[in-house]
């Protein structure tokens, strides 16, 4: 197991150079050039190729591109990330500390959302297979897979914070600033998981097992809570925790159309 540990290990080095090799490069690729848009980011006035000139000078853009992207990755490793093109005065990494508390806090409730509402829903779907609770479900989980995280955030605010006043629209400032932003992140997931527990569930209520388990005579509650869904339950648990950093980054979109 751990030599299985070790060469796993070794086998994502290259990997991860592949990928920020890659982005890097695709970001180098990008037209507008990167000492105008910081000179515009810290609202500088008046832009003269002297500025831009010496503003390439001092994010190091005049070197080669592999000098650029070894020092990049070298001081990554440093975890030194450079200074905010906002505020020069902070540092990159003292703004990722600075957020990621909230960032946290948003990714876990929608965590939370995500397994209270998904796991009974996507249970009582498969029980009650090819009713009219099921079929407005499947429809009703289609439509919401399909919508964009901006555009229900911006449904929800319009509807609970504007109509009903029951949410701030933005902010941070406790649990009601989070419910409607946490729920907007975990809309999709909780859809796609809706899905996977009961395609999972009908699959196993195929199984010998189930057969078998009727034939003793136990109750049929018994049957799908401890036997069915227990054992549809595994590959959910690895695919949301597969799911948990590609959640915590998928917080940007949200975190700014609620401010």
């Amino acid at each position: 197991m751990r030599n299985y540990v070790i060469k796993r290990l070794i086998a994502t080095v290259p990997l991860l150079i592949g990928i920020t090799l890659l982005c890097y490069g695709f970001i180098s690729l990008i037209p507008s050039d990167p000492a105008e848009v910081a000179l515009r980011v810290r609202q500088i006035p008046i832009i003269t190729k002297e500025a831009i000139a010496e503003m390439r000078q001092e994010l190091g853009l005049d070197d080669p591109f592999l000098v650029r992207y070894i020092r990049l990755v070298g001081n990554c490793l440093q975890l030194d990330f450079g200074v905010s093109y906002t505020n020069p005065a902070r540092t990159v990494l003292g703004e990722i500390i600075r957020c990621i508390p909230s960032t946290l806090q948003l990714a876990g409730l929608s965590l939370i959302f995500v397994i209270i509402l998904s796991l009974p829903i996507g249970f009582l779907s498969a029980v009650y297979r090819d009713s009219w609770f099921d079929r407005i479900l499947r429809g009703t989980v289609f439509m919401t897979t399909a919508m964009p995280a901006y555009w229900v955030g911006l449904l929800l605010i319009w509807l609970f914070s504007l109509k009903f006043d029951l949410f701030p629209t933005s902010g941070y400032g406790g649990i009601r600033h989070l419910i409607l932003p946490s729920f907007t992140v975990s809309l999709t997931y909780i859809s796609t998981y809706i899905r996977l527990i009961r395609n999972n569930m009908l699959d196993n209520m195929k199984q010998e097992y189930v057969l078998y388990a009727n034939v003793r005579g136990l109750n049929q509650r018994v049957i799908l809570t401890k036997h069915v869904l227990k054992n549809s339950l595994q590959s959910c648990i690895t695919a949301i925790g597969m799911s948990i950093p590609q959640m915590i980054s998928g917080t940007i979109v949200v975190e700014n159309v609620f401010a």
